[in-house]
């Protein structure tokens, strides 16, 4: 099921939804060029969904919601955005960010604080953008792919972005799969591409100011978002729990499904105990 949540500046935020409404949340936040479709094997297991009433946004710009010409390099917007899926949710959220989606809960972070979010748990994440920034290095295959991903010329773009696709896991993804992301990411205007690039920010201080249990998710063969940005986040988070995915790409939740969703179990299981 598809929902509309309006987000800063009145944009429509559409938000798919699974599973048990009265239960406890989890809010999947997707990476760049992305949907929330990406989160298809989390919203297929029984036991997510019988447990949790799962959330994923199509982020401004993306899948099924507005696009703006505006708000991508500002993370007050993204915080306003954020908090009104969190509000949508109705209860503090475990909040599942991906690439990307890292930056925009660090954004929501900086902006809110803690208190609506039940647990985080970071995916093959950036929390920093920029030149400099230890949180947001890009690895060897988004570093090749820039800037041609962001190009209005389809001959330019559409190699630069199946190269990006392809290295998005460490072993090939099903055709099906594959070719959902790469669509994906050619839905969103050129411009958006591009304007979600341009920021430079720093994040070491609300990294450290995070008071929710996190844990922070990377594949040791992401050649998309450098693993260096994993140990990052970890070490600047008090009490983080960093767990690698050994022989795994840029996507854990996809090529390690079972194993990502009981990471998701955990992080459900933590946000209780800190409650109790």
């Amino acid at each position: 099921m598809i929902h509309a949540v309006h987000g800063a500046g009145g944009a429509t935020l559409a938000v798919r939804t699974a599973g048990d409404p009265t239960a406890p949340p989890i809010v999947f936040v997707h990476g760049w060029a992305q949907s929330g479709r990406c989160w298809a094997a989390q919203f297929a297991d029984p036991g997510l969904a019988a447990a949790h009433h799962l959330i994923a946004v199509d982020l401004r710009g993306h899948g099924e919601s507005d696009i703006p010409d505006t708000g991508y390099d500002d993370p007050a917007v993204w915080a306003e955005d954020l908090a009104a899926v969190l509000a949508f949710a109705g209860a503090p959220a475990v909040v599942v960010g991906w690439s990307y989606g890292g930056l925009v809960i660090t954004d929501y972070v900086r902006d809110r604080g803690c208190a609506d979010l039940a647990a985080i748990v970071l995916v093959g994440a950036i929390t920093e953008i920029g030149k400099g920034h230890p949180g947001g290095r890009p690895g060897p295959a988004m570093a090749a792919a820039l800037p041609a991903v962001f190009a209005e010329d389809l001959a330019v773009a559409v190699p630069a972005v199946a190269s990006l696709t392809v290295a998005m896991t460490a072993e090939p993804a099903p055709g099906a799969l594959a070719q959902a992301w790469f669509g994906d990411t050619l839905r969103v205007p050129p411009a958006v591409r591009k304007a979600l690039f341009r920021r430079d920010v720093g994040s070491g201080d609300v990294l450290a100011g995070i008071t929710a249990p996190t844990t922070v998710v990377h594949g040791t063969a992401d050649v998309v978002v450098e693993p260096a940005g994993a140990e990052y986040a970890a070490g600047k988070i008090p009490g983080a729990t960093l767990r690698w995915f050994s022989g795994v790409g840029h996507a854990p939740f996809a090529e390690r499904v079972d194993e990502f969703n009981g990471v998701l179990r955990q992080a459900a299981l933590a946000a209780e105990g800190r409650k109790g």
